[in-house]
């Protein structure tokens, strides 16, 4: 009967996700088929779970460090950083396309998500690089590929509910993400260089501003992710709180800036209300939906299966990658994270992977995912903004694919790549 039950329930998430029902209520859709075929247990347990997958702590990190991205976007911090994006990308081949990519790298420690620097740069940057000459179909595929840099430069939000689900130092895998974030980047650079001197894309940017004029109005936002990684490390305040010192430093900015006004603050809480409420119904339904496989004893079953059948550590990553490659195809990311990590971070800990090593190497994969199709929510985004067609987008997008995959790949079998920063600063961890 149990078997039958949540194979029922499987199905149905399956079905709701194919007919591109909303991923939360996917989820929900079949967590309640679990307990309407399951007579044995009370509904008021599915109701449960879903409000205790949402009362934790350090999820309030989420909503404040929204809030601290759109303050930013209104009080002119963004264009600031896009200035010194343009000063030192401008003599670089490819032009517009090296400061989109840099503006991600920039932006990262600010937004903290991946869809808002997608939008944000999608408007901003796209329809200039098209007056400039680039395609409009490599114009939205370089936006949308080097926003992957938010998810891995802190304080990014994928982290953060990483962190909570699989119980992880926050503050660890936010220093883990800056190395593979700064060799993403390069890797994108260089790419991106290399198709644009292929096409005769532009090549300087036409820019009167200094360097140092453009550092210094980019200095301060610059410095909000040096104040929070460095306020967890020294103690000083905890993931969460620094999620509230991020509101409060974009305040002061906005303040220092001037051009911040009051029907601004109220877009701002607006957005961060409906983005986070977005967010939380995801966490809620897919916390429900991992309590059942745990119920079932899935994860358990799985762990003793892998365990008993594989012997080496990197067959049980390449296997890892492929899975999460494959079903971040279908599933939206913080979900499936939800879900899966529960079930895989045991089995890495059996294998003798590093916590912090695997969490970036999961994340990554939940960061392609979110490029590739059906349900690749970047794709969707930018080319919604854009109005790019999604066939050409997918064809102009082949060689990045390669990329991200190289990427994904060192970073599975160079664990330096992502532990070397973090052992530097808290220590080596065993």
């Amino acid at each position: 009967m149990s078997v039958s039950v949540i194979v029922i329930a499987i199905i149905v998430l399956l079905i709701t996700l194919f007919f591109k029902v909303p991923v939360f209520i996917a989820l929900m859709s079949g967590s309640a088929a679990y307990f309407m075929f399951n007579t044995g247990l009370p509904e008021q347990i599915l109701a449960q779970r879903l409000i205790s997958g949402v009362e934790s702590v350090p999820l309030l990190a989420i909503p404040f460090f929204v809030c601290s991205g759109i303050i930013m976007n209104y009080s002119g911090v963004t264009s600031r950083v896009l200035g010194l994006g343009e000063v030192l990308m401008r003599r670089v081949p490819g032009g517009l396309a090296q400061v989109n990519i840099s503006l991600s790298l920039l932006m990262g420690g600010l937004s903290g998500s991946s869809l808002a620097d997608a939008a944000m740069e999608a408007k901003m940057l796209v329809p200039e690089m098209e007056k400039r000459g680039f395609s409009r179909e490599f114009s939205s595929v370089v936006t949308a590929v080097s926003s992957l840099i938010t998810i891995l430069i802190p304080p990014s939000i994928t982290m953060i509910i990483y962190g909570c689900v699989a119980n992880v130092s926050i503050g660890r895998i936010f220093i883990a993400g800056i190395v593979p974030g700064v060799f993403l980047w390069l890797v994108l650079v260089l790419l991106a260089g290399v198709i644009s001197v292929k096409r005769n894309y532009s090549k300087e940017m036409i820019t009167r501003v200094s360097l140092g004029k453009a550092f210094k109005d980019a200095f301060f936002p610059l410095l909000l992710p040096v104040v929070i990684i460095g306020g967890i490390r020294l103690g000083v305040f905890t993931p969460t709180e620094a999620g509230a010192m991020a509101i409060i430093y974009a305040v002061v900015l906005s303040i220092i800036y001037r051009e911040f006004k009051l029907k601004n603050m109220i877009l701002a809480i607006k957005e961060t209300v409906t983005i986070t409420a977005s967010i939380m119904m995801i966490i809620g339904s897919a916390s429900a939906f991992a309590w059942i496989l745990t119920r079932e004893r899935i994860p358990q079953q799985i762990t003793e299966f892998m365990v008993a059948n594989i012997s080496n550590k990197y067959i049980f990553l390449i296997m890892v990658n492929l899975f999460l490659l494959f079903i971040g195809m279908f599933i939206e990311g913080n979900a499936l994270m939800i879900v899966l990590v529960p079930i895989f971070v045991p089995l890495a800990r059996a294998f003798g992977i590093n916590d912090i090593h695997f969490a970036m190497v999961f994340i990554f994969n939940m960061a392609i995912g979110s490029l590739t199709p059906p349900v690749g929510t970047l794709m969707f985004v930018t080319c919604g903004v854009t109005k790019c067609r999604l066939a050409a987008f997918m064809k102009e997008c082949v060689p990045f694919y390669i990329l991200l995959f190289l990427v994904l790949m060192t970073m599975t079998f160079f664990p330096p790549l992502t532990l070397w920063l973090t052992d530097l600063v808290w220590g080596k961890q065993f």
